[in-house]
Order: structure tokens, then C-alpha cells, then sequence
């Protein structure tokens, strides 16, 4: 796995080392040996990691952190803080500037490596979201910004330990801050992670005749947990397992005893980090639902059915199976924008969508097609049922008048409907619906209220 890595310490000769590593393991090395090309370097270039070292003159790296998070042009970008520090404090505060991870010196190339390709695994997938989420803003469809500071808050975090005295004490330094359930009984943790609606996930590596990390595994393995966080807590002497847990796709790691503040950093920035790729996946599934949706009724737009209506068409043919499509027009529809405003015109518009949606199939597509006119597009539909169903939606219509603003408590409302059927085989999504339009044309000719079928 390739990334390009901005290398950043005020020492050429630790630069060079770190530099010589990374190359051997083909990563794209740049480096900067003080803060404000660091920051300068990270906007330009955008690596996939940085490391860090902390303590250099000027600008130290706590600071260089704080400033590349809160820019959210490099938000995003995991930072490793690399220092001879190795006090509970200093890790400390890196997590609280920002940092993902801290990696103590001299670091062995196995962790570092491991570190980075874990890293790099999480961030292809943020990567991912975030150009989606960017191309929806080129589309001018602008997603919600994302609150970073309440990011961390409160979180949902479900915590695996068979052992009392260890589960207790960390439900008690937590639960002032976040919801934390406990399951002591790791064949059923699985369950409960993927039927709940957590946040994080806190393994203990020293499971009672489990395998903890098997857990981890099938975490990652089912796709309901696959994005969960896991953070797994260990002892001073699990090195080879913690390194195999990384290549499993843990997050991160604590270990005992337990400090607080390092706790509450670390499952802090589980937390906001889940909440991140949450906000970039649910604003992609916003702009996909925004693209293929019209804005006022709710209903498919016209480049949706147009996209889908082919392929409708072509299952008929293949299936030889039977096939309707029809165009539904409001009537008079101009006089009720002219009687009573355009607003009580889009409560018709609203409140008529919601008559098609409870009086059609689920399995058929309904959309907007333009101004007051839809289609419906009724695949495995002969044209004895097409008639039933556009006839109940016609009587649902005239039978109730619609609810407006604008002076008026209620407005009598039809519609005319024409249907077309699938049944010769040169038929295409245009000549199905020119001829649904032929048969609205003769609806709204012979006096409108009605349903007509094309023949032609």
C-alpha cells in the first residue's frame, strides 16, 4: 500500500532516517524541518499521513497540529506525532491538539510501517467520501458543514471485558462523557455491535478463553460493523499481538493501567473521527437523493425515470412480461396558481404526491416529469390493472378536495390520465410515453377527469 508522507523535524539527520525508511517501503516522501513549511507543505501537496516530531524551536509540533486540524483543508490528514517524549501528558496533549497516534523514539520499523498502513487504510475511505462530497458542491448542491468541535461528544461506545474489576473502572471514567454499554460475555458482542447503534467499540485483548482478536476480525468482516471503530486495550507485553491487531484493522490501542485523560483523548477522537466519515457518507447519500429526487414533491425527477425508464423496458422484452406507463396532469392547474398563489400550488403539488404514493404499488417508480405532469411507470402491469389502479387514483383525487393556504380552506382538484402498455416489440421508453401523451391529449380533449388508453 502506497501513500505520499510529509516528514516533518528540525533535525536533518532524523528527516534523512525516516526518509530512508519510508522509501524502502515505496511511499512518496516530502519533508519539512520546521512548522510553517510543514503547514505550507500539507496544503499544497495534501499527504496521506504526517509525521510529526514535537519538540522544535519556533513552532513546536503540538502547535503545527492544532493549525493543520483546524484548517479544513487538511482536517482530514492523519497526523503521527513522532518525539523522545514519553510522558502520559504529552500524548496527552497531541490527541487533544489533533494527533491520531503518537509513536514514541527510536521507533521500530515494524510499528511505523503498521501505523501508516492503517492509517492510510481509513483515510482512502474519508478520501473517497470527501471527493463525492466535493463534486456535489461543483453540482452547487451545498452538503452541511461539520461541527468539529462537538464532534467527540457524547458517544456511543460499547466496551468487552469479562474482567469486573477492569470494566467497572473504565465505565466509570466514561460514562460522564459518553453512553457506555458493557457486554461481558464476548460470544455476544458481535451481536450487540452489529444490532446497536454505536459509535466504538473497546476490546480487552485479555478475554477470559476468547480470542480477541478473532473479535476484531468479524468486526471488520460484517458489514454492518465494518466501519465501526475498535480500540483494543492491552498489556505492556502484548507487542506482537497489538502489531498483528493493526493489520486486522484496529484503530487504536490503550495500555494498562490506564491513564484517564489518555483514555478520554483517544475514545474522543474515535468518536469524532466516526462522526466525520458518518457526515461526508450521509451528505453523499443526501446529494445522490437530491440529484435523483424533485425538491418539492419528493417524488423521482425527470433524469432519474429517464435513466431507469430503459431499463423497465428492456426486462419486459427479455421476460416477455406486460408493461404501463402512465402521464398524470393536473387539471386546470394554471387557474389554481392564478386563483389562489403559487403557494397553495405547491400544497396541491405536495398533497397530490402523497394520494400517488398511497394509491400505487411499491414496486412502481412515480416521478415528477415537469410543472403539474407525472409518470408512472407500472412494470408486470397488463392493461386491465394499469386502468384499476390510474382509475382509484383518479376517484382518490376528485373524490376529497385539497387543504390550501391563501384564502381559500379547500380547492376541488382532477386529473387526466393517459396509459400506454408495453406489447410490440419495437417499443422504446419514447414511443411509450408519445403515446401515454396521445392518450392525455384525447383525456383532456374529451372534458378531463378521465382515464384513456392508447391503442395505437
Amino acid at each position: 500500500m502506497t501513500a505520499r508522507i510529509l516528514v516533518v523535524d528540525d533535525i536533518i539527520a532524523n528527516v534523512k532516517l525516516l526518509e530512508a525508511r519510508l522509501n524502502a517501503e515505496y511511499f512518496d516522501v516530502i519533508t519539512a524541518t520546521n512548522g510553517a513549511d510543514a503547514i505550507e507543505l500539507a496544503r499544497v501537496h495534501l499527504p496521506d499521513i504526517i509525521l510529526l516530531d514535537v519538540m522544535m524551536p519556533g513552532m513546536d509540533g503540538f502547535e503545527v497540529c492544532r493549525r493543520t486540524k483546524a484548517d479544513a483543508r487538511t482536517m482530514h490528514i492523519p497526523i503521527i506525532m513522532v518525539t523522545a517524549l514519553d510522558q502520559v501528558a504529552d500524548r496527552v496533549k497531541g490527541l487533544e491538539a489533533g494527533a491520531d497516534d503518537f509513536l514514541t523514539k527510536p521507533v521500530s520499523d515494524v510499528a511505523l510501517i503498521t501505523r501508516i498502513n492503517s492509517l492510510v487504510r481509513l483515510k482512502m475511505l474519508t478520501d473517497e467520501l470527501r471527493v463525492r462530497a466535493e463534486t456535489s458542491r461543483e453540482l452547487g448542491l451545498e452538503p452541511a458543514s461539520f461541527d468539529a468541535d462537538a464532534g467527540g461528544r457524547r458517544g456511543r461506545v460499547l466496551l468487552v471485558d469479562d474482567r469486573r474489576s477492569t470494566y467497572e473502572r473504565l465505565q466509570s471514567m466514561l460514562m460522564a462523557t459518553h453512553d457506555v454499554k458493557v457486554v461481558t460475555n464476548p460470544q455476544e458482542a458481535l451481536f450487540v455491535a452489529a444490532d446497536g447503534d454505536f459509535e466504538l467499540v473497546m476490546v480487552s485483548l485479555a478475554l477470559t478463553n476468547f480470542d480477541a482478536l478473532r473479535l476484531c476480525s468479524q468486526i471488520r468482516s460484517l458489514d454492518r460493523t465494518r466501519l465501526l471503530p475498535v480500540l483494543l486495550i492491552i498489556d505492556h507485553d502484548e507487542t506482537a499481538k497489538l502489531l498483528r491487531a493493526l493489520e486486522l484493522g484496529v484503530n487504536d490501542y490503550l495500555v494498562r493501567p490506564l491513564d484517564r485523560q489518555e483514555t478520554m483523548a483517544r475514545v474522543r477522537t474515535q468518536v469524532r473521527r466516526k462522526r466525520y466519515t458518518d457526515f461526508l457518507r450521509n451528505n453523499v447519500q443526501h446529494t445522490l437523493e437530491m440529484a435523483a429526487t424533485d425538491g418539492l414533491t419528493g417524488l423521482y425527477n425527470r433524469r432519474y425515470l429517464m435513466s431507469h425508464l430503459s431499463g423497465f423496458v428492456d426486462q419486459s422484452a427479455e421476460r416477455a412480461r406486460p408493461m404501463a406507463v402512465l402521464i398524470v396532469d393536473i387539471d386546470f392547474f394554471k387557474r389554481i396558481n392564478d386563483t389562489y398563489g403559487h403557494d397553495a400550488g405547491d400544497e396541491v403539488l405536495r398533497e397530490f404526491s402523497q394520494r400517488m404514493r398511497a394509491n400505487i404499488r411499491g414496486m412502481d417508480l412515480v416521478a415528477r416529469f415537469g410543472g403539474e405532469e407525472f409518470v408512472v411507470v407500472m412494470p408486470d402491469t397488463d392493461l386491465g390493472l394499469a386502468q384499476g389502479i390510474a382509475e382509484r387514483l383518479r376517484q382518490t383525487v376528485a373524490g376529497q378536495p385539497f387543504s390550501v393556504s391563501g384564502g381559500a380552506s379547500a380547492v376541488d382538484v382532477t386529473i387526466s390520465v393517459g396509459i400506454a402498455t408495453f406489447d410490440r416489440g419495437d417499443d422504446t421508453p419514447d414511443t411509450m410515453l408519445k403515446r401515454a401523451d396521445t392518450a392525455l391529449y384525447r383525456a383532456k380533449r374529451d372534458g378531463r377527469n378521465r382515464v384513456v388508453y392508447d391503442a395505437a
